[in-house]
């Protein structure tokens, strides 16, 4: 079989299937939000940092932010726009938006609830569209196509570099079977057969230092894992102990990420 017999739309949806990865509620990210204001949106973060560079606003004076969570992008990007809009479909999160946007006095940016699903027939067409750290959608053809539609000029997007958010001996360590994600291939290679050249950068996140307790190292796993039971939390503090007398201390998790780009392509022009 031939690369170009592939049809990596369909391969993703069957991959996320495999995965069984669940739809997080949007309750979820509302007991999330104040805490992710204060973890995700520092504009000093790395990653905030070389997203901002990589960003070409050039001729560009309004954007678009989808999953915009509490305004971590939008917000760091408003000074290079005249307009701004953030959509999630978490409440939660748009409150914290909203209340950063106050916070720094930034009056051009507006947040509505509204999710990857929904129709965005009524909103106005920007000049540039961003999906920061949102893109793990279960159809992402679509997804990417809403993108390009909804923008005039660029879309910036970004995607997992590893399958799974902890190191898989981890999993294995504790029992569980390892769930391997779609990882940001899959975005270039459906944009590349919809007729669309993306660019890709990358953004990686620097080393840090250890876990300095068993609690944290707990809390970092449980997050990606959810629902640790009392067997795995008894297996995972034999692994963090072992490590410990071996003096190998455990590295927080990678959070490296594929920046997918690309000029918008008219709607015409695109491969069905």
């Amino acid at each position: 079989m031939l690369i170009d017999q592939l049809d990596f739309a369909k391969m993703y949806q069957q991959h996320m299937q495999q995965a069984q990865r669940s739809r997080k509620e949007p309750e979820h990210w509302d007991k999330k939000a104040q805490q992710m204001a204060q973890t995700c949106a520092n504009p000093q973060d790395p990653y905030l940092v070389r997203f901002r560079e990589l960003i070409n606003d050039t001729d560009a004076e309004t954007l678009l932010d989808v999953g915009c969570g509490p305004g971590s992008i939008c917000l760091n990007l408003a000074d290079k726009f005249t307009s701004v809009i953030g959509i999630d479909y978490s409440r939660g999160m748009l409150e914290a938006a909203q209340q950063r946007a106050q916070a720094l006095n930034i009056h051009h940016a507006q947040f509505e609830q509204l999710a990857w699903e929904d129709s965005w027939a009524h909103l106005p067409k920007v000049d540039i569209a961003v999906a920061s750290r949102s893109t793990l959608v279960d159809d992402l053809k679509q997804a990417l196509l809403k993108l390009n539609h909804q923008a005039k000029l660029r879309v910036y997007t970004t995607h997992t570099v590893n399958p799974t958010f902890i190191d898989e001996e981890i999993i294995r360590f504790i029992g569980r079977e390892v769930v391997r994600l779609p990882t940001y291939i899959y975005a270039v290679n459906i944009l590349h057969q919809m007729g669309i050249h993306a660019r890709v950068e990358f953004i990686d996140s620097p080393d840090k230092d250890g876990f300095d307790s068993f609690e944290a190292f707990k809390e970092s796993v449980n997050w990606s894992l959810k629902n640790l039971t009392a067997e795995e939390t008894e297996k995972l503090y034999q692994y963090y102990q072992q490590r410990v007398s071996a003096g190998k201390p455990i590295a927080y998790p990678s959070r490296n990420w594929a920046m997918v780009s690309w000029d918008v392509v008219p709607q015409e022009d695109l491969t069905p």
